[in-house]
């Protein structure tokens, strides 16, 4: 394939204006022709900013044009039957579009992988907003591991976590905070919203599925504000943890929440093995918003931890020192699913199959929780 790859994008609020219409729009191997939302006005005012010859309100009118070869999902996702992802998923590899999705695709692992299932029969490849993944100094880090830097793995720590609503009185705007009653069961939130692109990596970098987790929920803030003003109880996960011992052996522990004191994305990924380390911290305060440190001295007396200069080959097009990490580290996920999509081959990260791996740990650590118990991976 030789011409461009014309997109079009459902969904025109901050993280499609930050993220996915930049790195459509910088990538030499993708034109931004479409672009659908509820909100027209909204809609017409991205079109402006990114050159979009065509607006839509109905992503069915959209997904039938002829000339539309790759469709980006990028609504807010919601809980339960709300999730839009889903459906629009479906309904993209119905029409033959190669899909892009932000996460969750489903709620249910399953869905997320009857939809793998639905685009490999019909030849398309999919991928999923695992952000973090695409990060440079994750890249090179995956491929240091992947060369032998760390040994055989033994232990993964990941955390992703920042403040950002660490405020009862903060106006909150994630779409799964919805009001709850004292007695309704707690609902995933963090694990789910900030858990997927850290469980994504640690399954990437330790090369393994798990086997087995036993993990537990938390609501630290019950009572939030709302956009209107009114505070509500919300009887969400705001903070999680789980332990996952790995198919090839050697464990992981996994943290996400939105209450604790980090900076913005707050992500560090931490790789130990039998000849050395490696530890990746990604944040706004961070010089570059990354940090790649590794050390090779099993000595105890002479462990140092030094920092590694990321291959420019990492970086995405266009990539200018000190651009903010929403831009930067899409513009690799955008860039990469175009080359996989133009050059062909099995090339596919991060695609749906991955995300419903992700997803069915996610679905484990839940019923683990609620049942108080060790939950043997694959689900039933």
């Amino acid at each position: 394939m030789s011409e461009k790859l014309r997109v079009g994008v459902i969904g025109a609020g901050r993280w499609s204006a930050s993220a996915h219409l930049p790195g459509f729009a910088r990538s030499p191997h993708s034109e931004l022709v479409a672009i659908c939302d509820l909100d027209r006005d909204l809609a017409e005012q991205r079109a402006r900013e990114f050159n979009i010859p065509h607006v839509y309100t109905d992503y069915q009118e959209m997904l039938l044009r002829q000339d539309i070869d790759v469709v980006d999902v990028c609504t807010r996702g919601g809980v339960g039957d709300k999730n839009s992802h889903e459906p629009l998923a479906f309904a993209t590899l119905e029409a033959g579009k190669h899909c892009l999705c932000e996460k969750p695709v489903a709620h249910d692992y399953r869905n997320t992988w009857k939809a793998h299932e639905l685009a490999s029969a019909k030849g398309l490849k999919t991928k999923v907003g695992l952000t973090f993944r695409y990060a440079p100094a994750m890249q090179y880090m995956r491929e240091l591991i992947a060369e032998g830097f760390i040994g055989e793995p033994f232990i993964f720590n990941g955390y992703e976590q920042n403040s950002q609503f660490i405020s009862a009185t903060e106006p909150v705007t994630k779409p799964d905070l919805i009001p709850a009653t004292e007695e309704e069961a707690i609902t995933v939130s963090s694990l789910e919203g900030y858990g997927a692109p850290i469980i994504d990596l640690s399954l990437w970098f330790m090369d393994s599925n798990l086997k087995s987790v036993v993990g537990t929920l938390h609501n630290f803030v019950p009572y939030r504000t709302m956009m209107n003003g009114q505070k509500i109880r919300t009887n969400i996960d705001d903070g999680d943890v789980y332990i996952g011992e790995y198919e090839k052996g050697g464990f992981c522990t996994i943290q996400s929440s939105y209450v604790t004191v980090n900076s913005y994305p707050g992500l560090e990924a931490r790789a130990y093995g039998s000849k050395g380390a490696l530890i990746c911290r990604l944040g706004a305060e961070l010089e570059g918003q990354q940090l790649l440190l590794q050390s090779t001295s099993p000595d105890a007396s002479e462990v140092a931890y030094v920092p590694v200069t990321i291959p420019d080959k990492f970086y995405p097009p266009g990539y200018q020192v000190g651009e903010p990490w929403p831009s930067m580290f899409y513009a690799n996920l955008v860039h990469n699913f175009n080359q996989e999509i133009i050059y062909g081959g099995s090339e596919n990260q991060g695609n749906f199959a991955q995300s419903a791996r992700v997803q069915e740990i996610i679905n484990a650590v839940e019923l683990s929780f609620r049942e108080r118990r060790w939950v043997d991976l694959p689900l039933a």
